[in-house]
């Protein structure tokens, strides 16, 4: 069954740049991609520098006025220079796709930590809490004295850094694209559980905007859930017009109360109540954090709490750190900013499981062809074809295995694939010669060929540049492989039953 994406979000058509050079930066591998944007992970050689580089979404360029809009906003973006706010490097246009050139920060999003909280059955902690909003806050402060408001803040737009800082990314790129509207079926910029109420409503904005989205993430934090949910956009939107706010207390009643104040003020449905900059609200939620006696570290302590593991498919969103030469949980902005309702991916588009499901489909299909032509052979000359050809049962499961590999790039298949490949080719070679005595001195190789399949998988997982290549150059090899050696077990288990 095809993935249906979640209420009011999209998700651009892949763009595939793997391989190629855009401007001076090689495109490395694809990190993750979003309503408006594909993030790949990309190489600078001049300075032996690994960065982000987010593509935007075609269809957005249409707009007449897209060029001086994208080079006026990207530059006051690139202007801002903060710890808590993603350094943006470079950022033109090259045939037709325009890019933002970023740092990658190495760490997990804060939807990333507040999954594996909820995965545990809790609520991160109030003093972490404070901190992350604070560096949040920090940010805001920083970034509205310049003029630029974010106007998409989520979790999946904070990082919690290994430095252990919050850090605040895809500042300017619901700007770039269009102000805070999307003229397109009037669908609204930014993602609806977090969008202050006169953003969904008129699509205007100003910094008290960025401070409810905050408060919502905030909420979200504090109590597990953020306040206001439905299933669909329009029925979010809503909620956030006119429904009273849940207090934070009463769905978790063990949150300190000034703690829950500073929620409530900052979720405020008219901006004049609200806290008016985020100066104001930074000091707020300072002294609530006094009041309270909670106990606010310096840094914040990763890895993640408990283990959260994603698909190959739905990799979480993460950056990389400075230089870094290999992303352990890739896909940083998964969750980019979105668009409601509908814009559709393109027709000629291609989903990764659609290519998966084709693999697997031919892998199946291979291996029962080959067990119909062994059951055909029987069957039409009388031979006992299986007990020759047994083992390419084998050598049938390592081809459905590197299919896999190939499509979906994921280095933990070469466990079962080498191991089920090599023992296809070891049993074949025994079957059909009989001479089952070599064993007593080819049996080391069964324990080398399990250290290699084991150990494979780690190593391309600590590779740098272009691990999704390599991946399927060797799924293709051991394809070939597997056909070859079915082929030619073939032929001799023919030979051997005619003679």
């Amino acid at each position: 069954m095809a993935k249906k994406n979640p209420p009011g979000k999209t998700y651009m058509a892949p763009i595939l740049l793997e391989g190629q050079n855009l401007g001076k930066y090689r495109i490395l591998e694809p990190l993750g991609r979003g309503g408006m944007a594909q993030v790949f992970k990309a190489y600078h050689p001049g300075l032996d520098r690994f960065v982000a580089v987010k593509v935007l979404r075609s269809d957005l360029v249409e707009e007449a006025d897209f060029l001086s809009r994208f080079r006026r906003e990207a530059r006051a973006v690139a202007a801002l220079r903060h710890p808590n706010i993603v350094q943006v490097y470079d950022f033109d246009t090259q045939d037709d796709l325009y890019y933002m050139v970023m740092e990658l920060l190495e760490g997990d999003s804060l939807r990333t930590y507040l999954n594996a909280y909820r995965a545990g059955g809790e609520v991160i902690p109030a003093g972490k809490t404070v901190r992350i909003i604070g560096d949040a806050l920090a940010g805001l402060v920083y970034a509205h004295n310049q003029g630029i408001i974010h106007r998409d803040l989520k979790p999946a737009n904070i990082m919690l850094s290994r430095h252990g800082q919050a850090v605040l990314t895809d500042f300017g790129i619901a700007q770039i694209v269009g102000s805070t509207q999307y003229t397109v079926s009037g669908a609204l910029m930014g993602t609806l559980s977090y969008m202050a109420p006169e953003q969904g409503l008129t699509g205007q904005c100003d910094p008290r905007s960025d401070l409810y989205s905050l408060a919502i993430i905030y909420y979200e934090m504090l109590t597990g859930r953020v306040p206001f949910d439905a299933d669909t956009p329009l029925a979010i939107l809503m909620k956030h017009v006119n429904d009273p706010l849940p207090l934070p207390v009463e769905v978790n009643p063990a949150i300190p109360s000034p703690l829950a104040q500073v929620a409530v003020r900052a979720l405020a449905k008219q901006p004049a109540e609200r806290y008016q900059s985020a100066v104001e609200m930074a000091e707020a939620l300072k002294e609530a954090s006094r009041e309270a006696a909670v106990d606010v570290p310096d840094t914040l302590a990763l890895p993640l709490p408990v283990t959260v593991t994603a698909s190959v498919f739905e990799p979480v969103a993460v950056f990389s750190g400075e230089a870094r030469r290999s992303i352990p949980d890739p896909a940083f902005a998964e969750d980019d900013t979105q668009v409601t309702p509908g814009l559709q991916a393109g027709a000629g588009s291609t989903s990764p499981v659609k290519h998966t499901g084709r693999a697997a489909l031919g892998g199946v299909a291979f291996i029962a062809g080959a067990n119909m032509m062994m059951l055909w052979l029987g069957g039409i000359f009388g031979w006992e074809v299986f007990g020759y050809t047994w083992p390419m049962e084998l050598l049938a499961i390592g081809f459905l295995l590197s299919a896999l590999m190939v499509s979906a790039a994921n280095p933990w298949l070469l466990i079962p694939g080498g191991i089920a490949l090599g023992n296809g080719l070891l049993l074949s070679y025994f079957s059909l010669t009989g001479r089952w005595d070599h064993w007593s001195y080819v049996w080391p190789l069964e324990p080398i060929l399990v250290v290699i399949s084991v150990y494979a998988p780690f190593l391309f997982r600590r590779s740098g540049s272009g691990v999704s290549r390599w991946l399927r150059r060797l799924g293709i090899s051991l394809l070939l492989l597997a056909i070859l050696a079915f082929g030619a077990a073939m032929v001799t288990a023919v030979y051997l039953l005619a003679g």
